[in-house]
C-alpha cells in the first residue's frame, strides 16, 4: 500500500504547499496533477461538485502521484465516509469550533478501534494501490485530518482540539475567519486584529506540537508565512489562477475587462 507523503511530510516539520480545485472537472485536475504541487483539496464544501465527479477526480489525482484531498461540507460521518470511500487521501473538515465536533470528525475517519468508520468500497483502496485487506489495516495510518479553524469560538478551544489524538494538521480560511469576527455592527476585524487571531492559531499549533496553515494568494506570502512556521498552506486556487492569467493578457492587451472577478 502507498505512503500519504503529505502526511508523513508534516509529521516530520515540512512544510506542504498545495492549491484549492473548484471546477470538478476530470481533465483540469489530471492537469494539476502533474504541475508539481504534492497535494490538491478538491472543494466540496463551496462548489457544485456532486460524488460521482468527485470520485473521478480523486482517482486522477492519486493516478498521477498527487495526494487527493477532500473539503467536505461538514463535518458529520456521512460526508466524511463517502469522500474516503471514493478515493480522498485525507479530509479538510471546515467551522471546528468544539473538542466534541472535532472528536466526531476524527472518529469518522478511523476505523475501529480508533474511529467508527463503516467498512466498504473498492475506490479508496484502488488509490492507495493496496488490496482491500491492506487498506483496511492501515488507512489509519495514512488517512490525512486537517481541521479548520474559522472563528473565535475556535480560536480559543484551539489547544485542546490540536492535542487530540488523530488530528494531523490544522487550516485557517482567512475570509471565513474575517467574517466570523465582525462586530454587531457588521463590520470586519481590522488587518491587525484579524493578524493577532492567526497568530493564536499558529502559537497554539507550536505548543501542541500540531502542524498549522492557512490560504494565501501569493508565492511570497507563502514564503512569509513557511518563514513564521505555517506548515500546511494553500495557494489560491486553479480557478484564481486562470483568471488572474486570463486578467494578466487582457490588461496586456487593453482589452475590455467583462466584470470585476478579483473577489475569486
Amino acid at each position: 500500500m502507498k505512503k500519504n507523503p503529505v502526511k508523513a511530510a508534516l509529521r516530520d516539520g515540512q512544510p506542504q504547499v498545495g492549491t484549492w480545485l473548484s471546477f470538478g472537472n476530470v481533465f483540469a485536475c489530471r492537469l494539476m496533477a502533474r504541475i508539481g504541487f504534492p497535494w490538491l483539496t478538491l472543494d466540496i464544501e463551496h462548489s457544485p461538485i456532486d460524488w460521482s465527479d468527485a470520485a473521478l477526480c480523486f482517482g486522477a489525482i492519486a493516478d498521477a502521484g498527487c495526494v487527493p484531498l477532500a473539503r467536505v461540507p461538514r463535518g458529520d460521518h456521512d460526508h466524511i465516509k463517502r469522500v474516503l470511500d471514493a478515493g480522498a487521501h485525507g479530509i479538510v473538515v471546515p467551522m471546528v469550533n468544539t473538542v466534541e465536533e472535532a472528536k466526531a470528525a476524527i472518529a469518522a475517519a478511523k476505523y475501529p478501534p480508533a474511529g467508527n468508520r463503516s467498512v466498504g468500497g473498492a475506490l479508496h483502496a484502488m488509490n492507495f494501490d493496496a488490496t482491500a485487506g491492506d487498506y483496511y489495516k492501515y488507512a489509519n495510518d495514512n488517512v490525512l485530518v486537517v481541521l479548520q479553524t474559522e472563528s473565535p469560538e475556535g480560536v480559543e478551544n484551539a489547544e485542546e482540539i490540536y492535542a487530540l489524538p488523530g488530528v494531523d494538521a490544522i487550516f485557517v480560511g482567512p475570509n471565513d475567519l474575517t467574517f466570523q469576527m465582525r462586530g454587531p455592527d457588521g463590520q470586519d476585524p481590522t488587518p491587525d486584529e484579524l493578524e493577532a487571531m492567526l497568530q493564536r492559531v499558529l502559537a497554539a499549533g507550536k505548543k501542541t506540537g500540531t502542524p498549522v496553515g492557512l490560504h494565501v494568494q501569493t508565492t511570497e506570502m507563502v514564503e512569509s508565512r513557511i518563514a513564521e512556521g505555517w506548515q500546511f498552506i494553500a495557494l489560491a486556487s486553479e480557478l484564481k489562477m486562470m483568471i488572474s492569467k486570463a486578467q494578466e493578457f487582457v490588461s496586456a492587451l487593453n482589452l475590455k475587462s467583462g466584470g470585476d472577478l478579483a473577489r475569486y
